[in-house]
């Protein structure tokens, strides 16, 4: 006989069998035992949550001879035919392939003939988002005014590909993602009926790497089942079948870049490229690491929050007191671009270099967290000694005044600006005054900054003032009026402010800088 695959042998076959989904299953159970069972349901939700198999147990339910507490018996004819898939009663249809007009005519003409056995013809058709919109509407009278002893089951992971018209038809049920603990302890009840044994450790890994999906968390342990078949799942045999990286590797990075030891985090890639590591796996589990770290720095209460043994919240709590939120942030921002060009790039290990390197040298970069880290690298060196540039006088050290600090965060932050931009902030209140009435009052309370691609951007809290700047006349005329008082173009970028921090706090003033106006708390 051939192997069936875990997430086909252990599919839940009743409504108690289904993890993860206690508020969906008691819903459709108390309908069942009411009575009160409608004709279109639309099942929507991640991959992997359940969709399908509660719409299979839904439809044995409604035509099961001996119902127990809403839940198909498992033992009448209808259950054992539905069960094998050779009931006429459970119609199930793929809507990727099966998209067309011509296929939900097909069942239109279907549904006029009542069912030979049982109470309900139920259709059931997955990935109903794929049907065409021509079908759709195809759709619609049916599945408004169907006959008595049809139900309709819809399922979609894309339910806002789904026509309105078509959703306000149906009762809507959302899969949510299920939760580590409950997939942890549906692999450990099939790994005992399989006679497996598995660390706790392996196991765990294995249902946070599903992300919510059971049917993902059931083919990555047949993956690792297969690998090391006969022997004790472990967890570094886990990462090695996944190609994942255990997490005292993300801990020696993360103090690589700390250090500024571009060397060290270089042979920590050649590392993971020697043992066959997968980069992208590498990118998002080390993101996620970062955002770990973030969570410590941010509450002492967040234990259960970070899904991690104690042994690594120690190793957390030591490096969360040696890196700043800034830092942090910056980080994390870096690994998420980084994670996004991955999937598209044949040269993966270039790209995780050149990032780890942007970490370790901020001066790569011109935005307003990279100047942050560019002034902490050069506090570090003032607190031990080091000379910050040669070419400038003395050495600073450990003895500077405050004002001393302020000056020269202050030089650091101007010659991250290039001349022109530097020229038309200079004139900034001149520009402004030149232009027309609403032009004028808009401009007043933006924020002249600097881009990422060194060009001058201007932000707006205000969404009306940012949309009027947008447009290419009046972003033309403020160009022009710039370029009257420079004496040559600047381009100017338009940007509102998003990041639900005050404006003043999220992007640098280059007005203040420049004006040297901007003073600064010392701890």
């Amino acid at each position: 006989m051939s192997y069936t695959a875990l997430y086909r042998k252990f599919r839940p076959q009743e409504f108690t069998d289904v993890k993860g989904q206690d508020a969906i299953v008691t819903t459709l159970k108390n309908q069942i035992e009411a009575d009160r069972i409608g004709h279109a349901y639309l099942f929507c939700g991640t991959r992997g949550t359940g969709k399908t198999t509660i719409a299979k147990i839904f439809a044995k339910a409604v035509n099961c001879e001996h119902p127990i507490e809403g839940s198909p018996c498992g033992k009448c004819d209808s259950c054992r035919a539905a069960a094998a898939g050779t009931s006429m009663n459970v119609i199930e249809i793929d809507a990727a392939s099966n998209n067309g007009v011509e296929n939900i005519r097909q069942i239109r003409e279907e549904v006029t003939y009542r069912p030979t056995e049982g109470r309900f013809k139920v259709y059931i058709i997955d990935e109903v988002h794929m049907l065409s919109m021509g079908a759709f509407n195809a759709l619609l009278k049916t599945l408004e005014e169907p006959p008595s002893y049809v139900i309709f089951i819809l399922a979609t992971t894309e339910v806002h590909k789904i026509p309105v018209t078509i959703l306000s038809r149906c009762q809507r049920y959302d899969f949510k993602r299920i939760s580590v603990d409950t997939i942890c302890g549906r692999l450990e009840e099939l790994l005992e009926k399989e006679g497996i044994s598995a660390e706790e450790k392996a196991v765990r890994y294995i249902a946070r790497s599903a992300d919510g999906a059971m049917r993902d968390a059931l083919s990555l342990l047949d993956q690792c089942i297969a690998f090391y078949l006969g022997e004790t799942l472990t967890y570094e045999k886990v990462l090695e079948v996944l190609g994942a990286v255990d997490t005292e590797v993300f801990s020696r990075l993360l103090r690589s870049i700390l250090e500024e030891n571009i060397p060290d985090a270089m042979k920590v890639v050649e590392s993971l490229i020697s043992d066959g590591r997968e980069m992208g796996q590498f990118v998002s589990d080390f993101t996620w690491y970062l955002r770990n770290l973030l969570l410590v720095k941010s509450s002492e209460e967040l234990k259960d929050v970070l899904d991690i043994s104690a042994e690594n919240l120690i190793r957390l709590k030591e490096e969360a007191e040696i890196i700043t939120d800034e830092a942090l942030m910056r980080y994390i921002r870096i690994f998420s671009e980084l994670s996004n060009q991955l999937k598209y790039s044949t040269q993966k290990r270039v790209l995780l270099e050149v990032a780890l390197i942007k970490l370790c040298r901020p001066q790569m970069e011109q935005d307003y967290t990279s100047l942050i880290g560019r002034i902490e690298q050069v506090e570090k060196k003032m607190e031990q000694g080091i000379p910050v540039a040669q070419s400038a006088g003395p050495s600073y050290t450990t003895e500077n005044t405050n004002a001393e600090h302020a000056a020269t965060k202050r030089q650091i932050l101007k010659e991250a600006v290039p001349e022109d931009i530097k020229e038309a902030v200079q004139n900034w209140r001149s520009i402004i005054s030149d232009m027309p009435g609403l032009s004028r009052s808009y401009l007043n309370k933006a924020v002249p900054s600097l881009s990422n691609d060194n060009t001058l951007m201007l932000v707006f809290d205000d969404a009306l003032a940012a949309a009027y700047f947008t447009r290419e006349e009046e972003k033309k005329q403020l160009e022009n009026v710039i370029a009257e008082h420079v004496g040559k173009a600047v381009e100017v970028q338009i940007k509102q402010n998003e990041s639900g921090y005050p404006i003043q706090d999220a992007y640098a003033n280059l007005e203040q800088i420049i004006n040297m106006e901007i003073t600064y708390e010392d701890n």
